[in-house]
């Protein structure tokens, strides 16, 4: 476990978090790279789905659902030039939060877990929203990091459907404590 978070730390440098504007941003392939570009993006998607897999039932659907709808709405407030208060502080804190979620193995009802899950989204499509260059492809950047998202989503969930709760519930641990000791470093 203590290589594991190591490892961790060192492969989350401050730089891999950074969000600007710039010409790369461009189309479909962009927005399917952009999302797996940065690891509090992962963290926090797989983590999404590692929860969702773990509450299981409507859960299971509900919460990458939320995500991807706040993301939707994130993205396009970003892509019309409407950056949101503390996003990179958000996203950071998704990462620890939903970490924790799943390490907790917490159950909250829908009507609380949602919302949560829906702002997470939120911040983090406005981050990959801004980052759209004038006159690029916008609807095919946002159908990129929207179907990555989901991607990453899926995967969280298939492996909390497919592993013991424990090991999930360590690696949602170790996704938080990531992240803490990134922002620490």
């Amino acid at each position: 476990m203590r290589r594991f978070l190591m490892l961790a730390a060192l492969l989350a440098p401050a730089p891999a978090f950074a969000h600007g504007a710039g010409d790369h941003v461009h189309g479909v392939v962009a927005g399917l790279m952009h999302p797996i570009g940065g690891l509090d993006h992962v963290l926090a998607m797989v983590a999404v789905g590692l929860w969702a897999g773990l509450m299981g039932g409507r859960a299971l659907l509900a919460l990458p659902a939320s995500f991807l709808g706040g993301m939707a709405i994130g993205g396009a407030l970003g892509m019309a030039g409407t950056g949101l208060p503390m996003v990179e502080g958000g996203i950071l804190a998704s990462v620890i939060i939903l970490g924790a979620l799943v390490a907790a193995s917490a159950r909250l009802s829908l009507g609380l877990a949602l919302p949560v899950v829906a702002a997470f989204g939120l911040l983090h499509g406005n981050a990959h929203g801004l980052e759209l260059a004038e006159g690029s492809g916008a609807l095919g950047y946002a159908a990129g990091f929207l179907l990555a998202t989901a991607a990453l989503h899926g995967a969280g969930a298939l492996a909390a459907l497919r592993l013991a709760a424990t090991p999930v519930r360590i690696a949602g641990g170790a996704m938080a404590a990531a992240m803490v000791l990134a922002i620490l470093v």
